[in-house]
Formats: C-alpha cells, structure tokens, sequence
C-alpha cells in the first residue's frame, strides 16, 4: 500500500497497514460482486426508479464508478441539473460578491492540506475547481452564501465525481434539501439536529446520556463535526462515502443512525470517562480503529444497533428542539 490513499490523502505516520490490507482483501471481493450486479442494475441507463432494491443495493455500497451518477439520480441533482442547461456556467461568469469570495479564498488552503490533489503544485489542482464550486453555491444560494464545513463537502464531491458542475448540484442537494437548515449563518438546524441526537441518546443510551449531563457536557462539543463535516476526517474515506450513499438515498437520518452506532457500540468505554475532559476524549478516540474501518459490517450496523428509527420520530424531536434552541436563543 502507497503512503497515498486513491483518494489522494495522505496516510498518517501511525497509519495500520497490516489490518487495513487485511480489511481491504476483504471489502475488495465486496466491492466487485456489487459491482457486478450495479452494471445488471444501470444497464447503461441514466435511470432508476427509487424502489426496495435499489435502497438494498445503496445501503450495501455504490461502486465507486457508479457512485457519481447514482448520487446524482437518486439526490433529485441530475433532474435539476437537466432542468437548468447553463445554469452553472452563467453564475461564474456574473456579479461577484467580494465578502464571499474572500472568505472562500480564505479557507483554499485549510482545505484537507493532507490531500495531494488539492495542493498549489497538483496537476490539475482541485483547489480552483472547489473555489468555483463554492463562489458558484454562495451566489445561487444567497440565504446560505458560504460556511465553513462547505468546503470540505464539496472538496468530497469533487473527489467523487471529478465534475464541477455535479459537484455544485449535488451540494446544493445536500445543503437545500437533504440536510434541514445545518449552513445558514443562524445554524438553526445543525443546533436542532445535535439537540435530537442528545434526545435519542436518552431514549436508547440512558446510561450515556446521564453521563454527559452529570458533567456538564454539552452534545454540540462532541459531536457538532460530526454533522457540519458529515463525518469527513472523522471516519476512514470509504466509510463516509458509505454513509454519504445512503445519505444521498435516504436523508438526514442516516446521520443520527451513524452518531447512535458509535454510541452504542462504545457505550462502556465512553462509561469509563471521570470528568469533562476524558469525555470528550472518549469521543475522539470511538470514531477510530476497525470498528469504524470495516465499513461493510460498519454499515450492517448502523441499521441494526440503534434499532427502529422512524422520520416521524425524528420530526417530532426536531420541533420541540428547535423550540428548546430559539427559547435559548
């Protein structure tokens, strides 16, 4: 294995080859049976019918060259980026909004610096593709402009799709309809959403919970890059592009499926925690070893672990949250 991941980033000093190659042998035999039956799927179509088995087939993994499209048909992105020819295009070449493009020239090089795609001497560099990505969102979206946390998103989407103007609709997916409210200055719904998870916790992980509250720990300390980033450099690469699979298919609520897994699987590691600081430390450390690595089974979990988790239970939550976040104000 080379020090660069497929993806262009870099491998930590202490990276884990042995269990790593171990894993990936594995996934790899995964990997190509699905897809196998992704080609039978697509028939070289531009189309599916969102059905039981496609949903199947997206919770146990796109293949990475079919990845790009199907995000693109099953986010509602290809419809729109059909519906608007130009559309893209016409944003770059109009009005700039200075403010916005200086914030975003700001964040070009704290944009995963570990990554040798994105640096100024890659060939081609993906940091000019990500500045027109970003300048392009901010102008069609002005509520939002830009946030940090965008920026890695799209610099994923780029990664992925290899595609400026996919990349620009499929954050505006994300950003405008998949995820509630998460990028607005006033982060209403990324607030909300952490107020939920905490509610969830209390429902499924009591004993968790209690901790948190004895010591005064608040859920948006730990947790809070786990939703802006969508577990980018949180979790291994091919774990969240798993998790972003069903995301794209299956909305927000993957997010707290994913939360309430690492939870639960490390429910009495995180016990061990005597004060503040070692919680937060804990958490730190469940979002890393095989567990999170082994994506496949990682994935089987997420839908098992945290048992039945309905939108309806969770738009519940969301209304009094969001209450309990505008009464803190």
């Amino acid at each position: 294995f080379s020090r660069v991941d497929p993806y262009g980033f870099e491998r930590p000093e202490d990276f884990d080859y042995a269990s790593y190659e171990a894993f990936f042998s594995r996934y790899l035999v995964v990997l190509t049976r699905r897809a196998i039956k992704w080609s039978k799927l697509l028939k070289g179509k531009n189309s599916i019918q969102k059905s039981l088995k496609v949903k199947r087939y997206v919770r146990k993994g796109i293949p990475n060259e079919h990845r790009a499209l199907v995000w693109m048909i099953v986010s509602g992105a290809q419809t729109n980026m059909e519906q608007n020819p130009g559309y893209y295009h016409r944003l770059l070449e109009g009005e700039k909004n200075d403010k916005l493009v200086e914030a975003i020239q700001t964040d070009m090089n704290r944009t995963f610096p570990d990554n040798v795609k994105f640096r100024k001497n890659a060939d081609p560099c993906l940091q000019h593709t990500l500045y027109n990505v970003l300048v392009a969102y901010g102008h069609h979206n002005t509520a939002v402009g830009y946030c940090q946390g965008m920026n890695f998103i799209a610099g994923y989407l780029i990664l992925i799709t290899k595609s400026e103007e996919e990349s620009f609709w499929l954050l505006d997916a994300l950003i405008g309809r998949i995820l509630p409210d998460y990028y607005s200055p006033a982060m209403l719904g990324l607030k909300t959403d952490q107020e939920v998870l905490g509610e969830l916790v209390k429902m499924k992980i009591p004993a968790v919970a209690e901790l948190m509250e004895r010591h005064g720990v608040m859920w948006t300390l730990v947790v809070s890059r786990w939703f802006i980033c969508l577990f980018i450099d949180i979790l291994p690469v091919e774990t969240v592009l798993r998790i972003w699979d069903c995301l794209f298919y299956e909305g927000s609520k993957i997010i707290f499926r994913v939360a309430l897994t690492l939870i639960k699987q490390h429910q009495a590691f995180i016990l061990e925690a005597t004060n503040f600081p070692d919680i937060c430390d804990k958490f730190k450390q469940i979002t890393k070893g095989t567990f999170v690595t082994e994506c496949h089974s990682f994935m089987q979990k997420i839908f098992t672990d945290p048992g039945s988790l309905s939108m309806a239970t969770i738009n519940k939550l969301r209304e009094s949250c969001r209450e309990k976040v505008l009464s803190q104000g």
